[in-house]
């Protein structure tokens, strides 16, 4: 069961709903621990005084801001609490934009609100409702942690959904910080409509399920291997980069091939799409009947248990085919 890791309130207008901040990701990494070469000795960090040599318990911790020179100003945690007293529990909406208009290098992370209470469903539910229908998104400052966010908050999934954001001053100019790009060279028009014919050749729906972590899996079956004595297969090598003079060829072909995959990947997707058969309920979490739920545009969902959920889905796919 997911745990909060923060509470206050979005303020819309003069509405003040209570809710709970809940991480919307997980990190699902391989970690490893540090070893001594030719050894079983673990290495360990410690919180150690470079004076003294002795180590300090966390709580005898304070934070320093370096002033140059030495110095610092020491600054305690209750003291950053104190300047932003109101911010620290407090979402406020200062505005809405067309979630479209965000540029992607500014999200950060991602978050799902929910009501602190059953009480405040319905304002949670009219203002998930209201924002889902209007396809924008709000603009708040928030701070968490003792750090100050810009967020966006939509509506998806089912929930609302809080996306921290970076600053403006957080991202970094490509001009001036890369030093290799190279001058802008008109390229030929032919290259160009090759270029856009190969993209529309590969375009596509976002399905985010078709998408694995291999590395991850390489990983795990490296460790496998190694723990079973096999030998360690090895990746094949990147391809060489494409020579300018054999550009247009290079999407030539790469158009030819694309169309040819898509032509095999649209008959075999056919095919599976004729043996597929609608999900049991029986065999969903509640997520997946909360989405089906609100697919078929079941009222009163966000307060079912997942047994009115399952019941309230079967309910409304009979009326669906017959409408249809």
């Amino acid at each position: 069961m997911a745990r909060a890791i923060w509470s206050g309130s979005i303020n819309f207008g003069l509405v003040t709903v209570p809710v709970e901040l809940y991480s919307a990701t997980e990190d699902h990494a391989v970690h490893f621990r540090q070893f001594e070469r030719g050894t079983a000795d673990r290495i360990r960090y410690r919180r150690v005084n470079e004076r003294t040599g002795k180590e300090v318990d966390y709580d005898e911790i304070v934070k320093g801001y370096d002033l140059g020179d030495g110095e610092y100003v020491l600054v305690e945690q209750d003291e950053l609490d104190e300047i932003a007293p109101g911010r620290s529990r407090a979402i406020d909406i200062e505005g809405f934009v067309d979630l479209a208009g965000i540029d992607p290098i500014f999200f950060e992370k991602s978050y799902w609100l929910a009501p602190a209470k059953e009480e405040f469903a319905h304002a949670y539910e009219l203002l998930l409702e209201a924002m889902g229908r209007s396809g924008k998104a709000g603009l708040a400052h928030f701070v968490m942690r003792g750090k100050e966010h810009i967020a966006a908050i939509r509506a998806g999934h089912g929930v609302l959904e809080l996306d921290t954001l970076l600053f403006a001053e957080d991202i970094r100019d490509p001009v001036k910080e890369l030093s290799k790009l190279p001058e802008r060279q008109e390229a030929r028009n032919r290259e160009i409509d090759m270029a856009i014919t190969l993209i529309e050749s590969m375009a596509e729906e976002w399905h985010p399920e078709e998408y694995h972590d291999t590395y991850t899996e390489r990983l795990l079956k490296l460790i496998e291997d190694k723990k079973a004595g096999r030998t360690v297969s090895v990746e094949a090598a990147p391809p060489e980069p494409t020579k300018v003079v054999d550009l247009f060829e290079a999407l030539s072909r790469s158009v030819e091939s694309s169309r040819s995959a898509r032509g095999k990947n649209e008959k075999t997707a056919k095919k599976a799409t004729r043996k597929a058969k609608a999900p049991d309920p029986r065999e969903l979490s509640k997520a997946e009947l909360d989405r089906m739920a609100r697919e078929l545009d079941v009222k009163g969902r966000s307060k079912m248990s997942r047994a009115e959920l399952e019941k309230a889905v079967r309910a409304a796919r009979p009326s669906r085919r017959r409408a249809s």
